[in-house]
């Protein structure tokens, strides 16, 4: 039996929650299924329906829920990954919004409506600069942005 972690992000779907996270486990490498629970059958054994789904991406726990359609994802909640290259923003940006859509700022919703955040961990180091001209020419360049890109932001804090 997987351990489970003592906190964990579980995610309700309406009836996709297999879907999701083969989709999740298929865009990060380091990811994994560790566990499936069934709602009990009441008399068909032959087609069990997916109750939760244990999953791990990068070390954290998500629990994958198939509870109705009495709830829906909001972008008040959403998934900050950290990315060292924009080769990994790209691969993640292209993967996440397919069938998606794109926001501002580094925010995406993904196909299921979960939002996410693909953030470059330079970004912080920018905007955490003690020179604030420095600081407010990224923030202003980063506002204008949807996927972050790297060299722009970098630009913004040569000017």
């Amino acid at each position: 039996m997987t351990k489970v972690k003592k906190i964990s992000t579980c995610l309700w779907f309406d009836d996709r929650a297999e879907e999701a996270v083969n989709f999740y486990t298929s865009v990060f490498s380091n990811s994994k299924i560790l566990s499936t629970s069934y709602y009990q059958s009441q008399g068909n054994e032959e087609k069990k329906k997916v109750l939760t789904i244990t999953f791990e991406i990068e070390g954290q726990n998500f629990i994958a829920l198939n509870g109705g359609p009495h709830f829906t994802f909001t972008p008040a909640i959403s998934i900050s990954v950290s990315c060292e290259t924009q080769e990994e923003v790209d691969i993640l940006w292209s993967k996440l919004t397919e069938g998606g859509k794109e926001s501002k700022c580094a925010w995406l919703e993904d196909k299921y409506g979960l939002s996410w955040q693909i953030v470059p961990t330079i970004l912080g180091k920018l905007l955490g600069d003690p020179d604030p001209i420095k600081a407010k020419n990224v923030m202003e360049a980063m506002l204008k942005m949807q996927k972050i890109d790297i060299k722009a932001l970098q630009e913004a804090y040569d000017k």
